[in-house]
């Protein structure tokens, strides 16, 4: 009762928040303009710190020590490389979206397939976070699976369409802070009851502790996706799109890497700490919301309310960037100019959200939905190669880009199916990532060759 107590605050507080945010009055403004510094940070790390975060990163950390951290840890190196190489450059062409840099380079018709990929990894990533919400609500709470995804899924759409990204900014604060607060008091408190991290290390050995348990090949797999994913994902690049200036951008990018990157050894330490107290737990993803239910009343709370802050501070984000997608790179391209139109803006921010939520209430009691998500994240790879073939190359024909986003993105499909049915890979350690980065790096050197070619004997 007390944690349903503390919860319930906290709703109120987020939405005394989002009452006081400033409200979109313009397209413009929905989907971002001229953020300031604190407001990239806010939302853009809460975008980077969801449910996989958490759950994701608990469980390595129950099943093989702090080398769980190493998922986090990528995710902020790949920040760190967007701000170094990237940041500058995306804000200086002044537009909304990566689909639209593909189109500045390429052409209108690769600017809309790569929308459309780019728009289903961003919706699978949302299906994740409902399926997240679920299993917190569920272990929690003791709600229903699907109750839980339409309360809070439903919470998250209405916030977010009702004054987009100053919202947004203003509510990720508050659910930033809450995180830290919440895993950190966690942390401390049971780390004092065991007698600190000595205990731990004696107990369960060195290997716990070192980052190379879960092993190289995970971890150099995670490093490219994550290099991939910050070039390329819709929801963490907005708001450095959308930036008060280059300096901002990068600026940003650095310190949303900062405050990514601790997170994960703080859900890691916890999963390590879950695997000390409950050894006889079977299932790792249990671990993290086992150690929570053990704790008093009020601390279980606030971290539950922790919890389900990191998501909704993900959610919220993807939800506004899958509707900037549809309205810039499908409905304005289609209706053949710009309409500065908030009314549809928000009208396709929302049958996104409510996609989302149907799919998490269809697939919330299916783990496997998750396995998805990385063949939605593999995608990433060939916009990235797109972009830099893109800028680089001035040999590259749109036909070229286009053949490659499609054949990538069925290669990648049947890679995956292929690793759910068999259990392995057709070529092994050679995950779905870089079999997408691959196979759209060589469409795109032969497309090049044969328009080269064609274009001499002209």
């Amino acid at each position: 009762m007390v944690q349903i107590v503390i919860i319930l605050a906290y709703f109120f507080m987020i939405a005394i928040f989002g009452k006081f945010a400033k409200r979109a009055s313009s397209e413009q403004e929905y989907e971002g303009h001229n953020l300031g510094l604190l407001m990239c940070i806010a939302i853009g790390a809460g975008e980077w710190l969801g449910g996989t975060s958490i759950s994701g990163v608990s469980e390595y950390g129950f099943l093989y020590g702090i080398s769980g951290a190493t998922y986090t840890l990528a995710n902020a190196l790949g920040i760190c490389f967007l701000a170094l190489f990237l940041a500058r450059f995306y804000r200086r062409l002044n537009v909304s979206t990566v689909p639209e840099i593909i189109g500045m380079y390429v052409g209108t018709n690769a600017r809309m397939v790569a929308s459309a990929i780019l728009w289903m990894i961003m919706m699978l990533v949302g299906v994740s976070q409902m399926v997240a919400i679920g299993a917190i609500g569920e272990t929690l709470l003791h709600l229903d699976v699907k109750i839980s995804i339409i309360l809070f899924g439903s919470f998250v759409i209405i916030y977010t369409l009702i004054g987009g990204m100053n919202v947004i900014g203003n509510t990720n604060i508050v659910h930033m802070v809450f995180m830290y607060v919440g895993v950190l008091a966690v942390l401390i408190f049971e780390l004092s009851n065991i007698g600190g991290i000595t205990t731990l290390v004696d107990n369960l050995g060195d290997k716990y502790f070192s980052i190379s348990t879960i092993g190289y090949e995970k971890v150099f797999s995670w490093i490219t996706a994550s290099i991939l994913g910050a070039c390329t994902a819709q929801a963490g690049i907005q708001p450095i799109l959308k930036s008060k200036n280059e300096k901002v951008a990068v600026q940003a990018s650095f310190l949303i890497a900062i405050c990514v990157a601790p997170f994960g050894i703080i859900i890691a330490l916890l999963g390590i700490i879950s695997r000390y107290l409950f050894p006889e737990i079977v299932d790792g993803k249990l671990a993290l919301y086992t150690l929570i239910l053990s704790l008093n009343p009020i601390l279980s709370g606030m971290v539950m309310a922790s919890l389900i802050a990191a998501i909704l501070s993900t959610a919220a984000p993807i939800l506004i960037s899958c509707g900037t997608l549809l309205k810039r790179d499908m409905y304005d391209v289609i209706a053949k100019k710009k309409r500065k139109d908030l009314g549809i803006a928000r009208i396709l921010t929302a049958i996104s959200g409510i996609i989302c939520i149907l799919l998490g209430v269809t697939f919330g009691a299916d783990a496997q939905i998750l396995d998805f998500i990385y063949f939605a994240y593999s995608l990433r790879g060939s916009l990235f190669i797109i972009i830099v073939f893109s800028i680089i190359s001035k040999n590259m024909s749109e036909k070229t880009a286009i053949i490659s986003m499609i054949i990538t993105t069925f290669v990648s499909l049947l890679w995956v199916i292929n690793k759910q049915l068999s259990g392995y890979y057709l070529i092994p350690h050679v995950t779905e990532t870089y079999v997408a980065v691959f196979t759209t790096f060589f469409g795109c050197a032969i497309g090049s060759l044969i328009h080269n070619l064609k274009y001499k004997e002209i």
